[in-house]
């Protein structure tokens, strides 16, 4: 949901059969503003003799200027024959949070403060069907509630307003999802791929507000430039649209509110919103010192959304910028992320514990 963002991992050297970390953490980025972060890690094999996939349960509170109060779990659980595997994603958020309105060229003189409380509840659960490659089903509940707009700066009328303004909605429904993930080591990848394609039917009958679909498709390739170093360079491919219906405003694809909330390095979270969305995203990794403990990555970015009303895709949206990594975790390659941003007229710092994709 925002930059202070944790995930354990496969270890080059495997960890101990368990581990546990807690970590306080303070800093300041565009989306957040000032925050404070609290975050456990638990880290584990569930078939210490086969150390093959690691499964983890992460959880983080955080606070920040903005009177943002975010609670959040994610888990990734494998079980021992590693036959199935268990993804879960649970929130409790007290969110106002700035949006602009529908498509790609809004502009600050749309700003729109909503102020909402939400719950999330995502849990999967896929079955292997040959080596890297799962599929299966799960639930998403997307309820958000005490929804408030202050209205669009320049006093025009929103298009919050003009959407569907409802004090609540839900978003109740069932996913479909193919899963491939090659890589050794998510939070910091040196090569192999990970595509996942989920489908999703929100249905009245189980307490959605309306019936809509959409579907996602999200890719990442990592290219290991050379076998002397762990240089590499990254590619990131979200296809996120809406294949029929009405999904609540707050639930359309929005800028940052892709499953880690890090699309759109160089614009806040909700910068831009639409019924469908196309984003992608190149990042070329290096070391600068020989110890691993200092490197650097070079990033652009390029995102564009439909417009409201029609499906149209309007403007592309580029971002870009430089950043630095610190080494967080020898034993897990972790490494504290911090970027700078630059888009169009917006720019400012992404801080991350763990690589952005």
């Amino acid at each position: 949901m925002h930059s202070f963002r944790k995930s354990p991992t496969k270890a080059a050297r495997p960890p101990k059969q368990f581990n546990f970390s807690l970590v306080p953490s303070a800093g300041y980025t565009l989306s957040t503003g000032f925050a404070v972060d609290l975050s456990g890690n638990a880290v584990f094999y569930t078939n210490p003799a086969d150390k093959e996939k690691l499964s983890n349960v992460f959880s983080n509170v955080t606070y920040d200027q903005h009177n943002q109060f975010l609670f959040h779990t994610n888990s990734t659980i494998w079980s021992k024959s590693e036959n199935y595997v268990f993804i879960g994603d649970w929130r409790l958020l007290k969110y106002p949070e700035n949006t602009f309105g529908l498509g790609s060229l809004t502009n600050s003189s749309t700003q729109n403060l909503v102020d909402y409380d939400y719950v999330r509840f995502y849990q999967t659960v896929l079955r292997k069907i040959f080596t890297n490659f799962y599929s299966g089903f799960g639930y998403n509940l997307d309820y958000h509630f005490n929804i408030a707009e202050a209205g669009n700066a320049d006093h025009s009328v929103s298009d919050y307003k003009n959407y569907g303004l409802n004090p609540t909605t839900v978003s109740s429904g069932i996913t479909y999802n193919l899963l491939y993930d090659s890589r050794k080591n998510p939070v910091n990848p040196i090569n192999g791929i990970y595509s996942n394609i989920i489908y999703r039917s929100n249905l009245r009958f189980l307490g959605s507000d309306e019936n809509w679909q959409s579907l996602t498709l999200d890719f990442r390739k990592y290219f290991k430039l050379s076998p002397k170093n762990d240089n590499v360079f990254a590619l990131w491919m979200l296809d996120w649209v809406t294949l029929n219906g009405q999904p609540p405003y707050l639930d359309l694809p929005s800028t940052g509110w892709d499953t880690n909330g890090n699309s759109g390095r160089g614009y806040p979270q909700g910068r831009f919103r639409g019924k469908s969305m196309l984003y992608l995203e190149g990042e070329y990794r290096f070391n600068i010192t020989q110890n691993h403990l200092l490197g650097g990555v070079l990033f652009a970015n390029a995102e564009s959304f439909s417009a409201y009303p029609g499906n149209q895709f309007q403007k592309i949206l580029p971002g870009y910028g430089p950043g630095v990594r610190i080494k967080f975790n020898k034993q897990s390659h972790t490494n504290l992320c911090i970027d700078y941003g630059i888009g169009q007229h917006s720019q400012g710092f992404f801080v991350n514990l763990g690589e952005v994709f």
